[in-house]
């Protein structure tokens, strides 16, 4: 059997990084297309309007949150862990 080569650390948090960030944009994208296709799509007597501006004021504030994080974890990954100087081995 051929063992594998072990990942680095710099190597998990990319492929962590990779996969929160498609995550949450696959949750930022599907939360305004559902949005979007409640608003226009469904029909609704005059008076539920005022839960359309519920729904549309709620919604800003989770999507806000999601976007946020999300370019946040893309912006953090240019934080790189410092190479080990190998001649600093002891």
């Amino acid at each position: 059997m051929k063992l594998e080569k072990r990942l680095s650390n710099e190597e998990i948090k990319a492929r962590l990084v990779f996969v929160v960030a498609i995550t949450l944009s696959f949750v930022l994208v599907v939360s305004v297309l559902a949005m979007i296709y409640g608003v226009l799509f469904v029909v609704q007597p005059v008076e539920a309007s005022e839960l359309d501006q519920e729904m549309v004021s709620i919604l800003t504030y989770v999507l806000s949150t999601l976007a946020g994080a999300c370019v946040g974890i893309v912006a953090g990954n240019g934080l790189k862990d410092k190479p080990k100087d190998p001649t600093a081995e002891s």
